[in-house]
């Protein structure tokens, strides 16, 4: 009989071994919805049991139309770091029963502090992800109890693919998680590092522009190219001063033209009236107190008629060329009026000037 219950027993504690085995395995590849009850029926009491838990739950609210005071959430700082797991799973039947070694105890925060000392000498933080070989960035980031560094959602997609919480790495089971923001600072300081070099590069690019601009160089090329730019420079800013409204410009030539046309009238009409007989024998007369006995134009005498039609005596003219007197009482001879009148660009009858007086004239040729 004792055989007999001692034969029992060993087969018992052999059946309760396995069992636990079992449950661990099943715990540790997280398969336990794996189960022999069949899994249509477990849903379903599932689905009862959150319908009366919810029912348990539901409260009548009395609506009193008063406004319910607002609570302002509490805003968490980006930069603290926590534990995912803060407390150690359940342990298994084998570990109960001391078969398996149980989960390690949850760190310290200065074992984690250790922990991370060593991830900042390897530099785990400044490399790519080793899962996704991709820079952290601002994207969560955690750090487990063996010193590897991951993405949040790399390690979750990686243990949803495995089955099981083992190090991608050093292949460490039912290792600590804890978030950090390692990789998002060393990120934002390398950010900010660019934007001051950019910043310094283009105040020094811009503070050398402006040297170019106000330092001749020594090279002869460019520095005859900067004084073009320079000479360029002055005369668009020249143009650019003065006042180009074209209505004032119109208006200004139109009163011009209507001055010089007010002008050219009265000179018209100063010169246009045609002298009378008796006109000329006052310029005669004029003309022969001022005693004229030669051209001013040839410096020749001029010929006797013309002197004694004028009431003056020359010397005698070996060949006599006709006189003319002007409306002004001088004389000339008649083809150095002429040639002065042709040689005169721009002048034309009757706006020919005297070239002693430069008055205006009427000429009449003395009879020889």
């Amino acid at each position: 009989m004792l055989k007999h219950k001692d034969h029992s027993s060993k087969k018992d504690n052999l059946a309760i071994t396995a069992v636990a085995l079992q449950d661990h395995i099943l715990h540790d590849l997280q398969l336990g919805n794996l189960s022999i009850a069949d899994n249509s029926k477990t849903e379903v009491r599932k689905k009862e049991n959150k319908a009366k838990s919810l029912k348990r739950d539901a409260k009548a609210v009395v609506d009193t139309g008063l406004k319910k005071p607002t609570h302002s959430p509490r805003v968490e700082d980006p930069e603290r770091e926590y534990v995912l797991d803060p407390t150690p799973p359940p342990l298994t039947l084998a570990q109960k029963l001391g078969l398996i070694a149980p989960p390690p105890l949850p760190l310290s925060s200065e074992e984690w502090e250790s922990v991370k000392q060593r991830s900042v000498l390897h530099g785990d933080s400044m490399q790519p992800c080793p899962i996704c070989k991709e820079e952290f960035e601002l994207h969560p980031q955690v750090l487990l109890s063996c010193s590897h560094v991951f993405h949040r959602a790399c390690l979750q997609a990686f243990e949803r693919f495995t089955n099981k919480k083992t190090c991608p790495l050093c292949r460490k089971n039912q290792y600590q998680t804890r978030v950090i923001h390692d990789g998002a600072r060393l990120f934002k300081a390398k950010c900010a590092t660019r934007i001051q070099a950019c910043w310094r590069g283009y105040v020094v690019r811009k503070w050398y522009r402006s040297l170019r601009k106000a330092v001749p160089p020594t090279d002869a090329k460019l520095r005859k190219k900067f004084f073009e730019e320079k000479f360029i420079e002055i005369s668009h800013r020249i143009l650019c001063s003065y006042d180009t409204n074209i209505e004032e410009l119109f208006s200004e030539i139109d009163h011009c033209l209507a001055v010089n046309r007010s002008i050219l009238q009265q000179l018209d009409e100063k010169c246009g009236q045609e002298l009378t007989e008796e006109d000329w024998e006052k310029i005669q007369v004029q003309a022969a107190h001022r005693e004229i006995c030669e051209c001013s134009i040839c410096l020749t005498p001029l010929s006797l008629d013309a002197q004694a039609a004028v009431g003056t005596s020359s010397h005698p003219c070996p060949r006599p060329r006709a006189t003319v007197l002007l409306s002004c009482a001088h004389l000339f001879h008649h083809t150095c009026l002429q040639a002065l009148e042709e040689f005169s660009v721009g002048d034309h009858s009757p706006f020919h000037v005297c070239p002693l007086c430069r008055s205006c004239y009427q000429k009449k040729i003395l009879e020889c």
